[in-house]
């Protein structure tokens, strides 16, 4: 079906478009990942189709930006399907970004890095918008407000807040979050470094192949804010032993190789693994308005 026959997007029908003629979201914070996930949706796809249109709005140029359904266009356009459903929607930049954070927020597997910079830009949108919560138009959803940013995913304010407090990472140390190789508390306090302490730190962690626990990051903190920070005090302070490195656990491969793909690295293992415990703690409500230790 042709775009011209988008006579009024605001009749919301769902049409058939052209996978040319939609673009991908400005600043879309969430990844389109091509492993075991993309493979499931390309085989439902293969044997149902798109069950669930792709949300798109008009950009004024015969083309269309795709609010929600990254992924499924990946998917058909890996399966060389080359005409899509879509429901085209007239909306403003704010609204357009509150709908696509809230549209991807709760996916299962969602990276650090991804929900600050979505928080981050739903923050953004709903101060553009200047409403009160009951003022925010109704296909927004009930509530919106920068207080409750986080309500789609669970989250607090005060989570929003750290999560948010991580889009000011370097990207070398943000890819470490991601990885979890660093824990996400920590990372928050690093987040208050310089951008050259950050890089400085960063060095040392290589360098001595450790990490800064939730109390020597804070240290940092202060140290980074009233200049006093130097790179022999970063060395010496990553090459302390910790308390918590006096005793080590550990998990025997052949034990949980069982669980993953036969593909999957240990590196992959240990990331999975990392996330789901994060995961299962976050549902116990250790993370909401708890103290940090």
């Amino acid at each position: 079906m042709a775009e011209n026959q988008v006579q009024n997007p605001q009749t919301e029908k769902v049409i058939a478009l052209s996978a040319s003629l939609l673009e991908p979201f400005q600043g879309h914070p969430f990844r389109v990942a091509s492993g075991e996930e993309m493979e499931q949706l390309k085989e439902s796809v293969r044997e149902y189709g798109v069950l669930s249109p792709l949300l798109v709005r008009p950009r004024g140029d015969g083309r269309y930006e795709i609010v929600s359904g990254h992924r499924r266009k990946a998917a058909c356009e890996a399966l060389g399907i080359t005409e899509l459903p879509v429901l085209v929607r007239d909306m403003t930049d704010d609204e357009a970004v509150i709908l696509m954070v809230d549209s991807n927020i709760q996916r299962e597997h969602i990276l650090p890095s991804e929900k600050a910079f979505a928080y981050k830009m739903k923050m953004e949108a709903i101060k553009h918008q200047g409403k009160r919560p009951e003022q925010t138009s109704a296909q927004l959803g009930p509530r919106l407000s920068s207080e409750i940013v986080g309500q789609a995913a669970g989250d607090s304010r005060n989570q929003v807040k750290r999560y948010i407090r991580l889009t000011y990472l370097i990207p070398s140390i943000l890819q470490m979050v991601d990885d979890y190789q660093i824990a996400f508390n920590p990372a928050v306090e690093i987040s208050y470094l310089t951008e050259e302490h950050q890089q400085m730190l960063k060095e040392e962690m290589d360098a001595c192949q450790a990490t800064p626990s939730l109390t020597q990051s804070r240290t940092l903190k202060q140290m980074s804010q009233t200049g006093t920070l130097t790179r022999e005090y970063l060395h010496h302070l990553l090459t302390e032993e910790k308390p918590n490195q006096r005793q080590k656990f550990f998990l025997n491969q052949e034990d949980v190789q069982r669980y993953f793909p036969k593909h999957y690295t240990p590196q992959q293992m240990q990331q999975v693994i990392i996330h789901l415990l994060h995961t299962w703690q976050h549902k116990r409500g250790y993370n909401k308005d708890t103290p940090e230790r």
